[in-house]
């Protein structure tokens, strides 16, 4: 059953929110990294970019005292203060294409995450996750909420609507033009009546954070070792997300860029193409796919649509039926010759609601051979994965809402 807890968060002042608030930092060119910083002295990016102050590159332990260090100067100067009781906190987000997030903050928990309470649907990198707890054990908080997804819940979805009817704590638009609100629950019998749906929860899902929920993990079975009094309560028990329903979760697809025909000319390629799928010439015009197992493809000028021959193709579980999976197994893995799908420099991916003109200029700049389109994976599918046990390949699915860093605060 999931566990959910209120916190006192740190967060900007009002005033400020909107000039704190900071996408994630490797998001950023440096050259953006640089601009915010220099003509925005409260952006979040100060604080996971210490070294910007001495104009040096900072790395390691180093980095992550200086992280600390920032972060208590923005606290000490006013610009982040601390609530005075533990709240669950009501947050909607609102993007460019009217898009509309609503959901909770609050804390999880760990043991969920050990339990399988809270299910996973990809892999995480281990030497990621030991940095990320390190960094966690030195700098103390978390500024970025792991985005989980419930089941659709009347109950909490009536309550988070009653308190989107009160006075907003802030409300702010970014550069990127989505505007964010946070509403404050402190009411201990409202916060108990959201504890009680989730308690009947069996799962809750990892929308986005895998690494950092892994790594919160990890920070748990540390500090839960060196704590000879340990009795659950302790913060490092619990890791601050972001749960909205499922039915708010935008799920969009990445297309895939390949560099070489693995040593193939155009017209073997396509032979070899042409055991697995029924392949028709679009021309010039651009082709998106509709269904599932349904691919596009652009190669030498000319986009093409693939359907799978379903005799060729088994499905045997939840992951075979994902068309990432699919096209790794039929044409990237044993006709490209790519196997390692993180690590290989053939390989690159792309998203956004223009994907196949990016793919078509990047084909034919010469860049890459050829570029793969698909549909996006849905959520059912992405439960069905983390259901049986199973992760997607890297870069399956592109989730919506992006979080901002800087917002909520949680500390261990």
């Amino acid at each position: 059953m999931a566990k959910i807890i209120p916190f006192k968060a740190v967060r900007p002042t009002r005033a400020i929110v909107g000039l704190v608030a900071a996408r994630s930092y490797q998001s950023y060119t440096i050259d953006e990294r640089e601009s915010r910083m220099h003509y925005n002295p409260y952006s979040f990016l100060h604080i996971v970019n210490p070294g910007y102050k001495y104009d040096q590159e900072v790395t390691g332990k180093e980095r992550y005292q200086l992280v600390k260090n920032r972060y208590e100067e923005f606290k000490e100067d006013g610009v982040f203060i601390t609530d005075d009781k533990p709240s669950i906190y009501v947050y909607k987000i609102v993007n460019r294409h009217n898009q509309e997030f609503n959901g909770i903050i609050a804390a999880t928990s760990a043991q969920d995450y050990e339990k399988d309470i809270i299910k996973k649907h990809e892999d995480t990198i281990a030497k990621r996750e030991q940095t990320f707890k390190t960094y966690l054990q030195t700098v103390g908080f978390n500024a970025e909420p792991v985005l989980l997804t419930y089941p659709d819940n009347s109950v909490i979805t009536e309550i988070i609507k009653e308190t989107q009817k009160g006075y907003a704590e802030f409300e702010f638009t970014m550069t990127y033009r989505d505007t964010h609100y946070l509403w404050k629950i402190d009411n201990e019998e409202t916060i108990a009546k959201i504890q009680q749906e989730f308690s009947n929860m069996e799962t809750i899902y990892i929308a986005d954070g895998h690494h950092r929920s892994a790594s919160s993990y990890l920070l748990y079975q540390d500090e839960k070792e060196k704590n000879k009094n340990h009795n659950g309560s302790e913060s490092y028990n619990f890791f601050m997300s972001y749960l909205i329903p499922e039915s708010d979760l935008v799920i969009q697809e990445f297309s895939r860029l390949v560099k070489d025909l693995n040593g193939l000319t155009k017209e073997e390629f396509l032979i070899k193409l042409d055991t697995i799928f029924r392949i028709e010439n679009r021309g010039i015009t651009p082709y998106s796919p509709s269904k599932p197992h349904h691919f596009s493809m652009y190669l030498d000028g000319e986009f093409y649509s693939l359907y799978l021959r379903k005799t060729i193709y088994n499905f045997e579980t939840a992951l075979d039926k994902l068309d990432a999976q699919l096209l790794y197994k039929t044409i990237l893995e044993p006709i490209l010759g790519i196997h390692d799908l993180r690590n290989d420099n053939r390989i690159e991916y792309v998203h956004g609601r223009h994907e196949m003109i990016t793919i078509k200029n990047s084909v034919d700049s010469g860049k890459f051979k050829v570029g793969f389109g698909m549909c996006p994976a849905t959520v059912q599918q992405m439960k069905e994965i983390a259901d049986e046990g199973l992760t997607m390949p890297p870069k399956s699915t592109y989730i919506l809402p992006k979080l901002r860093s800087g917002v909520t605060i949680y500390e261990y």
